[in-house]
């Protein structure tokens, strides 16, 4: 199955009606009750749907801190974990759409509403934008038997649902190592574990065999302590010049983790606006970027309309690798 998720989207009209009609309520009726022209006047609340200390939760915190400067306040990271993001992205959606609650997302959104998991979906929200790109690479402990991807799929082969996977089941953790399954002919045992953090010290720990992870888990595998067997990039990435990607490997699977920025449905266009123009200045600082570098992470910057554009197509290819993968929404 030939998947790239770092690939631009298609149109999604609901994001610009969303405006059009926020500009005629503020242009009616005045400027929407806790919306002042001074915003943002107090703190603003950023949900990240996972545990302290996981890619994501890293990534947004260095965001948000470099954001605050242009915003004049303060963005205030609540980890709100549980159910594979799920438990997050539902307070995300009850949260007043005022312009004081973002919520911090990535492709979960689309796999855990195509699996049944959850029932929220990206167009719940207003986009605000996309961030950043984050290649995925299947993952063992550093004393695994396995030395290539070649030897553990020889040996998945031989013993099927055996070989433990740690995953955010419905997540992008799940879909990544599914997709290898399906595209290699092998079967994973899966291990729940609710975000990165947990799941690399299961991992760690030699309490599962292999998860999906990434280059923030660079310096834990050039200290041997974890594994790096295949990378899920169209090309090997520099950083990692010796870990074959899965496609020279006849595993045609790509996949990258994009992580951005949504609001609730209904927040007024002037939050929007600033939202945006705060996080394209993070975008464009080269402090951000050579952050995002020690990360593995690239910096991938879509205002509103073309992050909007790409959720709708992300939305529509996730709802085909649900279907491909055997899952039915519930």
């Amino acid at each position: 199955m030939r998947r790239m998720r770092a690939s631009t989207g298609s149109l999604v009209p609901a994001a610009v009606v969303a405006l059009v009609l926020g500009a005629g309520v503020l242009g009616v009726f005045g400027p929407r009750e806790g919306i002042a022209a001074g915003y943002p006047e107090k703190p603003i609340k950023v949900i990240v749907p996972w545990a302290a200390g996981g890619d994501t939760d890293i990534i947004v915190r260095l965001a948000t801190s470099m954001a605050e400067k242009h915003l004049g306040q303060p963005l205030v990271v609540a980890n709100i974990a549980g159910a594979s993001g799920t438990t997050g992205a539902r307070e995300a959606k009850a949260a007043p759409p005022d312009g004081y609650t973002i919520y911090s997302v990535h492709d979960s959104i689309h796999t855990t509403f195509h699996v049944g998991m959850g029932d929220v979906s990206y167009e719940d929200f207003e986009p605000v934008a996309l961030l950043t790109s984050t290649y995925s690479i299947i993952t063992t402990n550093g004393k695994a038997k396995w030395k290539t991807m070649q030897e553990l799929i020889a040996d998945a082969k031989q013993r099927p649902g055996e070989i433990t996977m740690g995953a955010s089941l419905g997540s992008t953790s799940h879909f990544f190592p599914a997709m290898i399954e399906k595209a290699a002919g092998v079967k994973w045992k899966y291990v729940s574990y609710d975000g990165t953090a947990p799941r690399m010290t299961a991992l760690l720990g030699g309490h599962i065999d292999l998860a999906e992870s990434n280059l923030t888990q660079l310096e834990k595998a050039k200290g041997g302590q974890l594994r790096f067997l295949a990378v899920a990039s169209e090309e090997r990435l520099p950083e990692i010049p010796d870990v074959p990607t899965l496609k020279e490997l006849g595993i045609p699977v790509f996949y990258a983790v994009n992580r951005g920025f949504l609001a609730p449905k209904g927040t007024p266009e002037e939050a929007l606006a600033k939202l945006e123009a705060a996080f394209e200045k993070v975008a464009k600082d080269p402090a951000f970027a050579a952050e995002m570098a020690k990360q593995g992470t690239q910096v991938r910057f879509l205002g509103r309309k073309a992050y909007g554009e790409f959720l709708a197509r992300n939305d529509v290819e996730n709802a085909e690798i649900a279907a491909a993968l055997g899952y039915k929404k519930k």
